[in-house]
């Protein structure tokens, strides 16, 4: 069989030679939109994290048997289209929970904690000219006591639960769907969990009941001084009403995904002035050594399981 690999730099230092064993492979570090067809009209098995392939491309690869996604969501791919061409579509579950849930931590201990300004502090040789040994002038609390509410409790979510009990923080959740259930945390409508939760992280999909559901009428609901982190994805946090609160507002945001990736360089949150009240990372949340790993081994494996039927 012939494998291409589309975006082999999204699972950059993961070993792929486990792939070797189905046949040929071509790897390819990037393929932007006018280069996808080119490269996958002749292959039997394509991977791609975020690389998206249209019903035309599938219309035209007519040995195009498997599609495998490198990541949970699949709206890369023209679902209806692969069914309508008989292409099998398999994605990968849960490889990355432990890398989103650890980085959820990170972001909101580097928040609460004020790391950005003590760093500086020490860095920039202001502790030296110190007349005590320690510097209090930004204060920070404690997990313990606070109430966590949680926007999505799906796999990731309860992990986030578990630990932020273990924190000893009061834990609520807010179901996107209105259908899922947990019966080890109680469920509050969206404005009860904005108005009385200390800490509010997100990590539900992007989807109808998603998109835009923290606006700025929700960001203004926020407690003063509260905690919003968002490890879902870009698009359900309105990205301009947040670079006009947060320097009127005392809350603090974590982002780790954004409506648009990568950053555009005129994006509104470059430009806010109370900087130290938010923290943005690269959508790193589940790139662990150990999530690369395992989505790898998660995409030999459904491989396998295609070519035994």
């Amino acid at each position: 069989m012939k494998v291409v690999c589309l975006d082999a730099a999204t699972l950059a230092g993961t070993d792929l030679s486990a792939l070797k064993q189905f046949g040929t492979i071509d790897i390819y570090e990037t393929t932007f939109s006018g280069e996808t067809l080119e490269r996958i009209k002749t292959a039997d098995i394509v991977i791609t994290n975020k690389v998206v392939i249209t019903e035309h491309m599938m219309a035209s690869c007519k040995h195009l048997k498997l599609i495998c996604v490198a990541a949970t969501g699949m709206n890369n791919i023209d679902l209806e289209a692969a069914m309508e061409h008989n292409i099998t579509v398999k994605n990968v579950a849960g490889y990355s929970t432990d890398s989103v849930v650890q980085h959820t931590f990170s972001m909101l201990l580097y928040l609460m904690g004020s790391s950005c300004y003590y760093d500086r502090y020490v860095k920039e040789a202001q502790w030296c000219k110190s007349p005590i040994f320690t510097h209090l002038d930004r204060p920070f609390g404690e997990i313990r006591g606070k109430k966590w509410g949680i926007v999505g409790l799906g796999a990731i979510g309860q992990g986030v639960a578990r630990v932020a009990e273990a924190f000893g923080a009061e834990v609520c959740y807010y179901s996107t769907s209105h259908q899922n259930h947990n019966d080890n945390y109680p469920s509050v409508g969206l404005s009860v969990l904005l108005e009385t939760c200390d800490i509010i992280s997100i990590h539900a999909p992007l989807n109808a009941n998603t998109k835009g559901l923290i606006a700025q009428s929700e960001l203004l609901q926020l407690k003063e001084g509260a905690f919003l982190l968002n490890l879902g994805r870009g698009g359900i946090v309105d990205e301009a009403a947040l670079a006009r609160i947060i320097d009127v507002k005392d809350i603090n945001v974590g982002l780790d995904v954004l409506e648009s990736e990568p950053m555009r360089e005129d994006h509104p949150l470059l430009h806010v002035k109370n900087s130290d009240a938010l923290y943005i990372t690269p959508h790193i949340a589940w790139t662990s050594i150990q999530a690369r790993e395992r989505l790898v081994d998660a995409i030999v494996h459904n491989i396998q399981t295609f070519i035994n039927g």
